[in-house]
């Protein structure tokens, strides 16, 4: 089989790949995020084509013959205007205080290149946060410290506390990484779980 790259070193994504039980290397893609998502959004390209073409800029970063290339990208569309990763407390504080109470889309995009084979996916997570205090809010964030995920919060944490509606087909994407979907698609060029 082909050596099965992650390219990603989000530690999030990587606990999620091992599930598989698939041996595989997480590299970091040769790919100028902030350079390509500054150009997109100069041409008022919507969330989801930011997305999806972070997420096939990052795999396509890679020699794909001979490899299996796993890359992906994560945003919050929240009526139009894309939310990544805060950094720190004070932008983190400022996304979740807008959304409190509101509904968002958290769009997770996966690109999958195996030789000549490329599939991929834009998968769309619809979540409503509760109304919450700014106590809470400044609470939550110390708790999580959730500053390197898109929308500020770790939903296999405490996060999940913040929200009062969740409507997903696969839990795991909203994580970084949408499974379901991905094994399916690693069983079909011929991968076997749980072998590592």
């Amino acid at each position: 089989m082909n050596p099965l790259i992650l390219a990603s070193t989000s530690v999030y994504r990587a606990e999620l790949l091992q599930k598989t039980g698939i041996a595989f290397t997480a590299k970091k893609p040769i790919f100028d995020e902030d350079a390509v998502k500054g150009e997109l959004l100069k041409l008022n390209k919507s969330p989801i084509e930011l997305a999806e073409s972070l997420s096939q800029g990052k795999a396509h970063s890679f020699d794909s013959m001979g490899k299996t290339i796993i890359a992906g990208d994560q945003l919050v569309n929240f009526d139009g205007v894309v939310l990544g990763k805060s950094g720190h407390f004070e932008n983190a504080f400022k996304q979740l205080k807008s959304m409190n109470g509101k509904t968002h889309e958290l769009i997770t995009a996966v690109t999958i290149l195996s030789d000549d084979k490329k599939f991929h996916i834009n998968h769309i997570t619809t979540l409503t946060m509760k109304n919450l205090s700014d106590f809470e809010i400044e609470n939550y964030l110390k708790k999580d410290v959730p500053y390197d995920c898109a929308g500020s919060y770790k939903i296999e944490k405490s996060g999940l506390i913040l929200f009062e509606d969740i409507k997903t087909d696969d839990f795991s994407a909203i994580q970084g990484l949408p499974m379901i979907w991905i094994s399916k698609k690693l069983k079909e060029l011929g991968y076997e779980f749980f072998t590592h």
